[in-house]
């Protein structure tokens, strides 16, 4: 090929023109910057500290704690900063779980409701929704735990109900299940009745592909898990549980087990405004399934519920997970509030922690780790749903 370039002119673009290399070389630099500037701060962060007194370390996680918390797993103030801590987690997951598990039902009882063709359901649905969701939830939580909970009959004056659970504005008391001596025969029994259910799940499943047609696909699992259960519960020499009642003696209730004020009060709060939010994740999940699949079921004589379990959740589900998703992280986050109302939540003993050692950034690292491993691990059970929901189908 004729070369038509001047003499002494190269057809090779000098690197510094080259546009790859300067990608490359723009790319490093501003890496190089972020790391200086890390250095940078990570310097000024140790002087400050010497001149404070403090070392950046985890050392005093073994030291005496030397304050209470007044609930959660058995805890003395004798013991370390690192039990006070995991107390801390622990509180923080069992408020995050039940209210994960409370605001689901309601969100998708309440976004049910709202497409329903009665108007008093729809409308007591829609104020709800409305209500809840566009009032902030520190208030919220605020009015639960002053306005109701905190109004509730002494002890002497407790709501009773079924006989063994109790109200009053100490708390709620439960019957608490204790496990015997027959527990590990009737865990065999649910073992068995387990894989049982999953065979059946399977053969049902295959069953329904080969006949190409919807169908519930537990009808055979559930039942038999539920029959083998029951029959293991009975069969059993001792019974696996006995019921710990709350008895009333002197001044407060004995036994059971014990709902404070503040953990109901952020229970409730955190369920009712994340449902507010999971409701209109769900009516407009179910809304985006087209309408002729709803008139087609009609076609061929499925009833309302048929239609919603056989047709429209399956496809709204895939639809409805994602934005489900982010909910969940936002309810687990918006338990920091629990500090404005005395919960011992991970902020609260994180923050008492910080005071007595004055290693705040230690702890609000630990702080962080601990929310970021909770988000993550949830955001990755949601996304292993998703895609199994996606592939298997509901």
């Amino acid at each position: 090929m004729e070369n038509n370039l001047p003499k002494g002119v190269s057809g090779k673009i000098p690197f510094w023109r080259d546009i790859r290399v300067l990608r490359v070389l723009f790319q490093v630099i501003f890496l190089l910057g972020v790391i200086l500037l890390l250095v940078i701060l990570y310097t000024n962060m140790l002087k400050g500290l010497r001149g404070l007194g403090l070392t950046l370390n985890l050392d005093f996680l073994q030291d005496e704690a030397g304050f209470d918390i007044s609930e959660g797993i058995p805890y003395e103030p004798s013991d370390v900063y690192l039990k006070a801590f995991w107390v801390g987690i622990l509180n923080t997951l069992k408020v995050s779980i039940i209210g994960i598990v409370c605001a689901t039902l309601l969100g998708l009882l309440f976004g049910i409701a709202r497409l329903s063709s009665n108007w008093l359901i729809r409308t007591i649905a829609t104020a709800y929704v409305e209500c809840f969701r566009n009032v902030p939830l520190l208030l919220q939580i605020l009015f639960w735990y002053t306005a109701v909970v905190g109004q509730l009959p002494r002890v002497r004056e407790s709501i009773a109900l079924f006989g063994g659970v109790f109200i009053n504005n100490r708390g709620i008391y439960l019957p608490s299940p204790e496990p015997t001596s027959g527990l590990r025969i009737w865990l065999g029994f649910l073992a068995a009745g387990l894989l049982l259910a999953v065979v059946l799940y399977v053969v049902r499943w295959r069953k329904l592909q080969q006949l190409d047609r919807p169908g519930f696909r537990a009808k055979w699992a559930l039942p038999a898990f539920l029959i083998v259960a029951l029959c293991g519960w009975f069969l059993t020499p001792s019974r696996p549980f006995t019921l710990d009642l709350p008895v009333l003696q002197g001044f407060n209730f004995r036994g059971g087990m014990r709902f404070s004020p503040e953990f109901s009060a952020l229970l409730i709060a955190l369920s009712v405004y994340t449902g507010a939010f999971i409701a209109e994740i769900v009516r407009s999940g179910i809304q985006s399934v087209v309408k002729g699949q709803r008139e087609a079921a009609k076609a061929i004589g499925l009833k309302e519920s048929q239609t919603l379990r056989l047709i429209v959740l399956p496809q709204s589900i895939p639809i409805i997970v994602p934005p489900l998703t982010s909910q969940y992280l936002n309810l687990t986050k918006n338990s920091s509030l629990a500090v404005a109302i005395g919960f011992p939540d991970l902020v609260s003993v994180g923050n008492t922690m910080m005071t007595q050692t004055g290693q705040s950034i230690p702890v609000f690292a630990m702080i962080m780790v601990s929310y970021l491993v909770m988000s993550l691990t949830t955001s990755a059970a949601m996304n292993w749903y998703n895609r199994w929901i996606t592939r298997v189908g509901f």
